[in-house]
Protein backbone atom coordinates (compact mmCIF):
# COMPACT_ATOMS: atom_id res chain seq x y z
CA UNK A 1 0.00 0.00 0.00
CA UNK A 2 1.47 3.36 -0.99
CA UNK A 3 1.75 6.34 1.32
CA UNK A 4 -0.88 8.18 -0.72
CA UNK A 5 -3.41 5.38 -0.38
CA UNK A 6 -2.67 5.11 3.36
CA UNK A 7 -3.49 8.79 3.69
CA UNK A 8 -6.75 8.23 1.82
CA UNK A 9 -7.68 5.30 4.06
CA UNK A 10 -6.87 7.36 7.15
CA UNK A 11 -8.92 10.32 5.88
CA UNK A 12 -11.91 8.14 5.02
CA UNK A 13 -11.70 6.42 8.42
CA UNK A 14 -11.62 9.73 10.29
CA UNK A 15 -14.51 11.12 8.25
CA UNK A 16 -16.58 7.99 8.80
CA UNK A 17 -15.88 8.05 12.54
CA UNK A 18 -16.83 11.73 12.68
CA UNK A 19 -20.08 11.07 10.83
CA UNK A 20 -20.94 8.23 13.21
CA UNK A 21 -20.20 10.43 16.20
CA UNK A 22 -22.44 13.19 14.86
CA UNK A 23 -25.33 10.83 14.17
CA UNK A 24 -25.04 9.45 17.70
CA UNK A 25 -25.68 12.92 19.15
CA UNK A 26 -29.16 13.55 20.51
CA UNK A 27 -30.77 16.75 21.49
CA UNK A 28 -32.23 17.37 24.89
CA UNK A 29 -35.97 17.21 25.31
CA UNK A 30 -37.64 20.63 25.58
CA UNK A 31 -36.99 22.35 28.93
CA UNK A 32 -39.55 21.31 31.51
CA UNK A 33 -40.30 19.10 34.51
CA UNK A 34 -38.97 15.56 34.59
CA UNK A 35 -41.12 13.19 32.54
CA UNK A 36 -40.95 10.09 34.74
CA UNK A 37 -38.45 8.33 36.99
CA UNK A 38 -35.76 8.10 34.28
CA UNK A 39 -37.04 10.86 32.00
CA UNK A 40 -35.45 14.12 31.00
CA UNK A 41 -36.25 17.36 32.79
CA UNK A 42 -35.93 19.07 36.16
CA UNK A 43 -36.96 18.00 39.63
CA UNK A 44 -36.46 19.70 42.96
CA UNK A 45 -36.66 18.79 46.60
CA UNK A 46 -37.12 21.32 49.39
CA UNK A 47 -34.67 20.69 52.23
CA UNK A 48 -35.35 23.76 54.40
CA UNK A 49 -37.35 26.95 53.96
CA UNK A 50 -34.73 28.54 51.67
CA UNK A 51 -32.68 25.46 50.73
CA UNK A 52 -33.42 23.19 47.75
CA UNK A 53 -31.82 20.40 45.79
CA UNK A 54 -32.36 20.95 42.05
CA UNK A 55 -31.64 18.18 39.52
CA UNK A 56 -31.74 18.24 35.75
CA UNK A 57 -31.59 14.95 33.83
CA UNK A 58 -30.84 14.89 30.12
CA UNK A 59 -29.18 12.98 27.32
CA UNK A 60 -25.95 14.01 25.65
CA UNK A 61 -23.38 16.62 26.63
CA UNK A 62 -23.01 17.65 30.26
CA UNK A 63 -22.77 21.42 29.54
CA UNK A 64 -26.34 22.02 28.35
CA UNK A 65 -27.69 19.84 31.17
CA UNK A 66 -25.71 21.91 33.72
CA UNK A 67 -27.08 25.13 32.16
CA UNK A 68 -30.63 23.86 32.58
CA UNK A 69 -30.02 22.96 36.23
CA UNK A 70 -28.63 26.47 36.81
CA UNK A 71 -31.61 28.02 35.03
CA UNK A 72 -34.06 25.98 37.11
CA UNK A 73 -32.29 27.08 40.31
CA UNK A 74 -32.67 30.72 39.21
CA UNK A 75 -36.30 30.20 38.24
CA UNK A 76 -37.12 28.55 41.57
CA UNK A 77 -35.35 31.38 43.42
CA UNK A 78 -37.44 34.11 41.78
CA UNK A 79 -40.65 32.06 42.08
CA UNK A 80 -40.09 31.92 45.85
CA UNK A 81 -39.51 35.69 46.07
CA UNK A 82 -35.72 35.57 46.56
CA UNK A 83 -33.07 37.61 44.73
CA UNK A 84 -30.00 35.38 44.68
CA UNK A 85 -28.91 31.80 45.32
CA UNK A 86 -25.69 30.14 46.38
CA UNK A 87 -24.62 26.71 45.20
CA UNK A 88 -23.43 24.90 48.32
CA UNK A 89 -22.91 21.49 46.67
CA UNK A 90 -22.82 20.26 43.07
CA UNK A 91 -22.95 16.75 41.63
CA UNK A 92 -22.52 15.84 37.97
CA UNK A 93 -23.61 12.31 37.06
CA UNK A 94 -23.83 11.52 40.78
CA UNK A 95 -20.20 12.50 41.51
CA UNK A 96 -19.24 15.67 43.42
CA UNK A 97 -17.92 18.37 41.06
CA UNK A 98 -16.96 15.85 38.39
CA UNK A 99 -17.02 16.27 34.66
CA UNK A 100 -19.76 14.08 33.26
CA UNK A 101 -21.12 13.18 29.91
CA UNK A 102 -19.70 11.37 26.93
CA UNK A 103 -16.06 11.97 26.07
CA UNK A 104 -14.22 10.95 22.90
CA UNK A 105 -10.90 9.19 23.28
CA UNK A 106 -7.78 9.20 21.14
CA UNK A 107 -4.86 6.83 21.58
CA UNK A 108 -1.46 6.51 19.95
CA UNK A 109 0.73 3.43 19.92
CA UNK A 110 4.01 2.30 18.40
CA UNK A 111 5.92 -0.95 18.07
CA UNK A 112 8.99 -2.39 16.46
CA UNK A 113 10.50 -5.84 16.10
CA UNK A 114 12.69 -8.24 14.15
CA UNK A 115 11.56 -11.32 12.35
CA UNK A 116 13.59 -13.50 10.00
CA UNK A 117 16.26 -10.90 9.45
CA UNK A 118 13.73 -8.16 8.75
CA UNK A 119 13.21 -5.13 10.92
CA UNK A 120 9.69 -3.70 11.27
CA UNK A 121 8.11 -0.75 13.00
CA UNK A 122 4.66 0.73 13.08
CA UNK A 123 2.65 3.58 14.50
CA UNK A 124 -1.10 3.57 15.04
CA UNK A 125 -3.67 6.18 15.94
CA UNK A 126 -7.06 5.17 17.33
CA UNK A 127 -10.23 7.16 17.71
CA UNK A 128 -12.83 5.96 20.22
CA UNK A 129 -16.42 6.37 19.08
CA UNK A 130 -19.47 5.73 21.22
CA UNK A 131 -21.65 3.46 19.10
CA UNK A 132 -24.15 2.76 21.88
CA UNK A 133 -25.76 6.16 21.41
CA UNK A 134 -26.01 9.22 23.65
CA UNK A 135 -25.64 8.62 27.35
CA UNK A 136 -27.83 10.07 30.12
CA UNK A 137 -26.27 12.78 32.22
CA UNK A 138 -27.47 14.76 35.22
CA UNK A 139 -26.52 17.79 37.25
CA UNK A 140 -27.71 18.28 40.83
CA UNK A 141 -27.28 21.57 42.68
CA UNK A 142 -27.94 22.15 46.35
CA UNK A 143 -28.79 25.83 46.71
CA UNK A 144 -29.52 28.32 49.47
CA UNK A 145 -31.65 31.34 48.51
CA UNK A 146 -31.37 34.87 49.86
CA UNK A 147 -32.82 38.37 49.56
CA UNK A 148 -31.22 41.78 49.27
CA UNK A 149 -27.58 42.48 48.41
CA UNK A 150 -25.83 39.63 46.65
CA UNK A 151 -22.90 38.30 48.72
CA UNK A 152 -19.51 38.55 47.04
CA UNK A 153 -18.57 34.86 47.16
CA UNK A 154 -17.86 32.25 44.52
CA UNK A 155 -20.94 30.17 43.75
CA UNK A 156 -23.41 33.02 44.43
CA UNK A 157 -25.62 34.03 41.51
CA UNK A 158 -28.18 36.77 40.92
CA UNK A 159 -31.23 34.80 39.85
CA UNK A 160 -32.57 37.26 37.27
CA UNK A 161 -29.15 37.64 35.63
CA UNK A 162 -28.84 33.85 35.27
CA UNK A 163 -32.30 33.65 33.72
CA UNK A 164 -31.46 36.40 31.22
CA UNK A 165 -28.12 34.92 30.18
CA UNK A 166 -28.90 31.17 30.22
CA UNK A 167 -32.61 31.26 29.30
CA UNK A 168 -32.22 32.21 25.62
CA UNK A 169 -29.91 29.20 25.03
CA UNK A 170 -32.47 26.68 26.26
Amino acid sequence: MTILSRKKVFTVTVLAASALALTACASLAPYGPQTGPRGQGYAEQQIENNRFRVTYNGVGAAGPVADRALFRAAQLTTDRGYDWFEITQRWIDGRPDSAGGVRPSVSIGASSGRYGGYSTSGVGVGLGVNLSGPQPTSTTLEIVMGRGATPDRPGVYQARSVMESVGPRL
